[in-house]
């Protein structure tokens, strides 16, 4: 399998159908799943979610959702999403960041890691002009690593959830940080070591 980046810790790769139970174990953790939705079932994972993924993948090949690695160990600790915002969009110019991880990884810096690494890899091979990420407006631990990975806080806005969840009420907060933004942060070409999906065997 091969490598879609890399950092100090983490080494990124595209899904493949022999994840399911790594997928299905995260998204069935309720405690995961607590400012996101509602635990999912093994067969929504491998018949929606997985196939979702792949798709979004034959469309936009270097971007999507990507299993995060422990590179120490090997320890699949969960994933990130880097998407364009418009799946149809041909030219993908604003990308939505996102990340999911098991409770385990929590407060280890991870979720930081991963973001600013794909922020850098987007800004510098991608061609892409705007990050955006949304999380709920009381998911501190989640605002807080948006913060960290140089996004700015835009706006908090309101959505009419089908299946609501305690604290929805307060809202779902907006972060964004643009190319020319990234370009004057102190970070830039700090923390990564960016790979081309082939470079390198996994």
């Amino acid at each position: 399998m091969t490598t879609h980046l890399e950092t100090d810790r983490l080494r990124l790769r595209r899904f493949t159908a022999a994840d399911l139970d790594d997928v299905h174990a995260l998204h069935s953790d309720p405690a995961v799943m607590r400012y996101l939705d509602r635990p999912a079932t093994r067969e929504h994972v491998r018949d929606t979610t997985l196939p979702q993924w792949f798709a979004l993948h034959e469309r936009h090949p270097r971007f999507g959702y990507f299993a995060a690695l422990e590179k120490q160990t090997g320890t699949f600790l969960g994933w990130f999403l880097f998407r364009p915002q418009l799946v149809n969009q041909p030219t993908p110019g604003e990308i939505e960041l996102g990340y999911r991880l098991h409770k385990a990884a929590w407060g280890r810096g991870f979720a930081t890691e991963g973001s600013i690494a794909l922020v850098e890899m987007g800004f510098t091979e991608l061609g892409v002009q705007r990050v955006v990420a949304t999380t709920m407006a009381v998911n501190r631990g989640s605002r807080r690593v948006l913060e960290k990975s140089g996004l700015r806080y835009v706006r908090t806005f309101h959505v009419d959830w089908p299946h609501p969840l305690d604290g929805s009420e307060h809202g779902e907060v907006e972060y964004a940080l643009t190319r020319e933004e990234w370009s004057r942060s102190p970070r830039r070409g700090t923390v990564l070591i960016p790979r081309r999906p082939g470079d390198q065997p996994g």
